[in-house]
């Protein structure tokens, strides 16, 4: 089935929390287990035996085969986390989470869990996995609840036995109707989605079960049940010798613009022209080789009838100021964390563009590397983009907007142009090294008067403005409209 017909029918369901929405974690939200994450951490650090890590290998391409299997697995893992904190285990977990495992997200099931959220539901995060593996996605996808095989602890200190019956098999089903029973949600109007054929008793619990990528057990048994099946395009894993080319050809593409840049700003005696030409061009031939096409669905008239101006952009991927870049074409100077000197090749294409370096553990010295953009934006007429979010989100959830961008704009007396970007995380995700072909989508909403802003109301302002990604990414041109 199409991810809009099964967004279609969550819009469909009874609005309130009262509805729930169960997702599954592993092959599920994500693609493969998130427990690879951590037994390729304990292999870089020695910290495993080879026939544990074969077994588990294994596991990971056949599967678990039954409840008694998963908890010799378990407590094959649990041993080697016995004397550790909770804290340490719950920091890890967080730590390989926002570096490796986030990558493999399936943004198909993103956008069924912010639909869920539209209608008010209540989602639920249910897995056999560990809560230091679950609670990090958790947090990100707004889960109410989570539901996962708990671990022993005590005097905060890990065991090394689980707390409780594993939630593999029958023991996920019964947590899933005691979470019903405990919270008064109607099962038979609730949604679960999984992959694995052990979730057949938990997808039997509610009234719309989806099978999300299944494996060919659960396939079959969803064909026979007649469940929907979302098949997601696998993210995460090694890149195929045609992504690696297309990336070398996107560096390429760069490299031959700074060349023609530096031919055309001698000849012309001009910085700018060549930092301009370089931009453009390389943003164009860089795409263009790496297969990533973007397309602006709406407001591609404020990119220039604003000017000069704050274009902010929101931030997942390391190729959304190149697509920024794509899209502003020339003019234009940027804000970026010192950290940004050392990429290879934009780095210096950065400071060619006198883009202002901040130390953000410095504020004070943040508030002077910004003084030079403000006096480009308000007395040379040159535009600047930045991410408010200051970072890449590990999800596609939007990450708290940060003032920089907004204190600019006040003091220069500009006005602030909002770029949306959907999905570039799909063409190369946070960790990344290879991009990856498809389609960029971006929306330019219209400039945003700041002549009346003051320092004191900055804050406010930055949050109208998120609000304005916020609303612009949750109603997209061409998705199913969201119930009034």
């Amino acid at each position: 089935m199409k991810l809009d017909e099964l967004v279609g029918r969550v819009y469909a369901a009874p609005r309130g929390p009262k509805v729930a929405a169960y997702f599954d974690y592993d092959g599920t939200v994500i693609s493969g287990y998130s427990a690879m994450a951590f037994y390729n951490r304990r292999l870089r650090e020695r910290d495993i035996g080879l026939a544990e890590l074969a077994r588990m290998t294994w596991t990971s391409v056949r599967g678990v085969r039954s409840e008694r299997e998963f908890a010799e697995l378990l407590d094959l893992s649990l041993a080697a986390y016995r004397g550790k904190t909770h804290d340490e285990l719950m920091a890890l977990g967080r730590s390989l989470f926002k570096h490796e495992i986030a990558a493999a997200l399936h943004t198909e099931v993103w956008r069924l869990i912010e639909a869920h959220h539209q209608m008010g539901h209540t989602v639920v995060l249910a897995s056999s996995a560990t809560r230091f593996q679950v609670e990090p996605m958790a947090v990100d996808m707004r889960a109410e609840h989570v539901l996962c095989t708990e671990l022993e602890v005590a005097d905060g200190v890990v065991t090394g036995r689980p707390a409780g019956p594993p939630l593999w098999g029958l023991g996920k089903a019964r947590a899933v109707r005691a979470l019903a029973a405990e919270h008064d949600l109607d099962l038979s109007a609730s949604f679960g989605y999984s992959n694995g054929d052990e979730d057949v008793m938990f997808l039997e619990t509610v009234g719309h079960p989806v099978a999300v990528s299944p494996a060919p057990a659960l396939a079959a048994e969803a064909s026979r049940r007649g469940w929907p099946v979302l098949h997601c395009v696998p993210r995460g894993g090694l890149p195929g010798p045609v992504e690696v080319l297309r990336t070398a050809g996107f560096y390429g593409g760069f490299v031959a613009a700074v060349g023609a840049g530096i031919g055309v700003g001698l000849l012309r005696r001009s910085r700018r022209d060549m930092v301009d030409v370089t931009a453009a061009l390389g943003a164009d031939l860089g795409l263009a080789l790496a297969g990533v096409s973007v397309r602006v669905l709406g407001g591609a008239e404020h990119l220039v009838g604003a000017r000069p101006c704050v274009f902010v952009f929101n931030h997942q991927s390391k190729i959304d100021p190149i697509i920024a870049m794509k899209l502003v074409r020339g003019g234009f100077t940027g804000v970026a964390k010192k950290e940004a000197k050392n990429i290879p090749g934009f780095g210096q294409l950065f400071q060619l563009a006198d883009v202002a370096f901040i130390d953000r553990g410095n504020t004070a010295q943040a508030r002077k590397a910004l003084e030079p953009a403000v006096a480009k934006v308000r007395d040379q007429g040159i535009s600047l983009i930045i991410a408010p979010e200051g970072t890449r989100s590990a999800t596609p959830r939007l990450g708290p907007f940060k003032k920089g961008a907004f204190h600019i704009a006040m003091q220069a007396g500009a006005p602030m142009v909002p770029i949306v970007i959907r999905n570039a995380g799909e063409v190369m995700w946070r960790g990344a090294q290879v991009i990856r072909p498809g389609t960029v989508e971006v929306l330019v909403l219209p400039p945003v008067d700041t002549t009346a802003w003051r320092a004191e109301t900055v804050t406010e302002h930055a949050a109208e403005v998120r609000g304005m990604f916020t609303h612009a990414l949750a109603h997209w041109p061409g998705e199913p409209p969201i119930p009034s």
